[in-house]
């Protein structure tokens, strides 16, 4: 800091700093939006000359050579970048709800999310995910290549205790990919623990950038006796500090009472009064989904069981569960209906 500014002067200027970046961010949407309309409408024109006129791809690749040679100013119009804004557009034209979120996020990610997406509702999560987050093209494959959107699916119909006690809260979910985690397959909790540490950017990333770390093995005083942490959280959507205890073994229904008493020991001492109650997250190797039932039916705090794994998971696997998971509660659906 320079020596003629004053730390008050300091703190205006940031200020200024802010409201100038705010602005150039609320450019750069308005761009983005004009542009995405730009494809999009581009892609309507193209649609209709398919219908009527019978265009193929040959004659796309003719308007890219003329748009070539006689406005060479213009870019962005190759043959086959114009051709996926005819599909960007067939893709989304009959959808009202998502149609207005592709104009959120810019080209490349829409066409990524397009490309590698094949229901609508995976659209819609990825779409409002991206937005949310402002992902990197590469913080965005590594979302898709991990299936996030599957685990999360599953994660929230196998959670629908742990979601009705806690007002919805579902930023969590009961599986975590954390491949980029440089240990090997048998690995000690506190390897676990300093690897993800070294790694907090990607393990932000998997968890969610609403999450803020706050510190490795925190220390809590209850009593006269000190307790820590494995890692601290602040997620700011849930407006809560979130602990998370690390188990290399699968899940014991002691784990919890131990977990509880951290939770108890964060809200009395550590969390301030416009926050909410903490949640816990226990991340262990693995689990028995009964045991945890039985483990989460009468406690009454807003904790969840989740486990890790240091591999991609397999797509189809995950596919087959998350079907599984949709015939079962359309078979419960069926029956409540019935009664």
């Amino acid at each position: 800091m320079s020596k003629s500014l004053k730390p008050k002067s300091h703190a205006e200027f940031s200020e200024i700093i802010a409201i100038i970046e705010a602005a150039r961010e609320n450019v750069f949407k308005a761009v983005n939006h004009e542009l995405i309309s730009m494809y999009w409408k581009v892609g309507e024109y193209i649609s209709e000359k398919v219908k009527i006129s019978g265009w193929g791809k040959s004659i796309v690749a003719e308007f890219a050579k003329f748009i070539q040679i006689e406005r060479p100013d213009i870019k962005g119009f190759s043959a086959s970048n114009v051709w996926r804004m005819y599909q960007f557009y067939e893709t989304y034209r009959d959808n009202e709800k998502l149609a207005p979120l592709v104009r959120e996020i810019n080209w490349t990610h829409n066409l990524i999310i397009m490309s590698r997406t094949k229901t609508d509702e995976a659209r819609e999560f990825y779409l409002l995910l991206c937005s949310k987050n402002n992902y990197s093209k590469r913080e965005l494959e590594r979302q898709i290549d991990s299936m996030i959107f599957e685990r999360t699916m599953i994660s929230d119909r196998k959670n629908q205790l742990f979601i009705a006690k806690n007002a919805g809260l579902t930023a969590l979910r009961d599986s975590y990919v954390l491949e980029f985690l440089d240990i090997p397959e048998s690995h000690k909790e506190k390897e676990l623990r300093k690897s993800i540490v070294a790694n907090i950017r990607n393990f932000i990333l998997e968890f969610g950038k609403d999450f803020t770390f706050v510190g490795e093995e925190y220390r809590i005083q209850v009593g006269n006796q000190d307790f820590f942490i494995d890692l601290l959280f602040f997620s700011r959507s849930l407006s809560c500090l979130v602990a998370i205890e690390l188990k290399v073994t699968d899940f014991q229904p002691e784990h919890l009472g131990k977990l509880e008493f951290y939770l108890e020991a964060l809200d009395r001492d550590v969390r301030k009064p416009n926050e909410n109650p903490s949640v816990g997250l226990i991340l262990c190797a693995g689990k028995d989904d009964m045991v945890v039932e039985y483990a989460l039916s009468r406690s009454l705090s807003p904790a969840l069981v989740a486990d890790y794994q240091l591999h991609l998971p397999n797509k189809n696997l995950l596919i087959e569960k998350l079907r599984e998971l949709k015939e079962l509660a359309d078979v419960e659906l069926d029956e409540d209906e019935n009664v």
